[in-house]
């Protein structure tokens, strides 16, 4: 018998977002809506005649400090709390109306657009959900930064970050096959070093950022506290992660270790699975429900 929570979903009607983007500073407007069974997560450019654009790996956009899609020349920029926040909570169905090139970055985490599905609820469809099973490591590395899947039960991750202070190094591990997305995972907000701003804005990049949009640091502490968690830095990395390999197209079933990665070595990582067909199969739900574990995250003493 496969478990209810086994088969894809969608939300059950429609939700709007408006804000602006964390990098174009641009106006947005963004209405989901329900999709059929089997349809995945579409993007669609109501400014540009409903030109739609799936989120998947085929449709990746050079990345750097945000995930874009791109199918012709039309571009969805800073896709990655959006897709985060519909892995995290289940949802494999949904069309993403937007008439502007950049989603919005509301706080800066996903937690709007939990809380959001929660209000309208999620509508169980009749399809099975397909996940990605790994069969076999699939590895990336760039000098001393790394990331690699492995087989294993669940939605195991493992990530490690290093930053300049008051970040330091910090750890979490943890598997989202336990539920526990909402309340780990989605509160943690982006976050960007005050030294930086100037040569960022100069790039073209995070023209909408402000204090209600991302944790602003300095070399002596947070400027706009109080944190959400004491490691939230290294969190929202694994909320980045969790949105980047949904572009994989399935949820993940295998253990996922990061060590100073980032939106591109997410993506690389997306790239190579979807190129090695022999290193997964498509499965219809995990081989055993993992049994719940506690989620715990390693934190050392550099972070505020």
């Amino acid at each position: 018998m496969v478990s209810e929570a086994h088969f894809e979903r969608t939300i059950r009607s429609a939700v709007e977002f408006s804000g602006v983007g964390l990098h174009s500073g641009a106006p947005v407007s963004m209405r989901l809506v329900p999709a059929p069974a089997g349809s995945g997560i579409v993007f669609r450019r109501i400014d540009l005649d409903n030109f739609e654009i799936p989120a998947t790996g085929r449709n990746v956009a050079k990345v750097s400090y945000a995930t874009s899609l791109m199918r012709g020349s039309v571009l969805i920029s800073t896709t990655e709390h959006l897709l985060s926040a519909l892995i995290g909570t289940g949802i494999d169905n949904v069309i993403v109306e937007i008439n502007n090139l950049e989603v919005p970055i509301l706080d800066g985490s996903a937690l709007p657009y939990v809380r959001a599905f929660e209000s309208i609820g999620v509508k169980q469809q009749r399809r099975k959900r397909e996940y990605m099973r790994i069969l076999k490591e699939v590895e990336v590395r760039d000098g001393g930064k790394f990331i690699g899947v492995y087989p294993g039960r669940g939605y195991q991750i493992d990530y490690t970050i290093e930053f300049p202070a008051p970040i330091g190094h910090e750890r979490f591990t943890g598997d989202l096959a336990t539920g526990d997305y909402e309340k780990l995972i989605a509160p943690a907000r982006t976050f960007g070093f005050k030294e930086d701003e100037a040569m960022l804005r100069d790039m073209g990049l995070i023209r909408g950022v402000s204090n209600e949009s991302a944790i602003i640091l300095t070399r002596k502490g947070v400027e706009n506290g109080p944190l959400r968690f004491r490691d939230e830095f290294v969190r929202h990395k694994v909320l980045d992660l969790i949105g980047d390999l949904a572009l994989a197209g399935r949820r993940i079933e295998g253990h996922v270790v990061a060590e100073r990665a980032g939106h591109a070595m997410h993506t690389a990582l997306v790239q190579r699975l979807l190129s090695d067909r022999s290193a997964w199969e498509f499965a219809h739900g995990y081989d055993e429900v993992p049994v719940p574990q506690r989620t715990s995250a390693v934190l050392h003493p550099a972070t505020a």
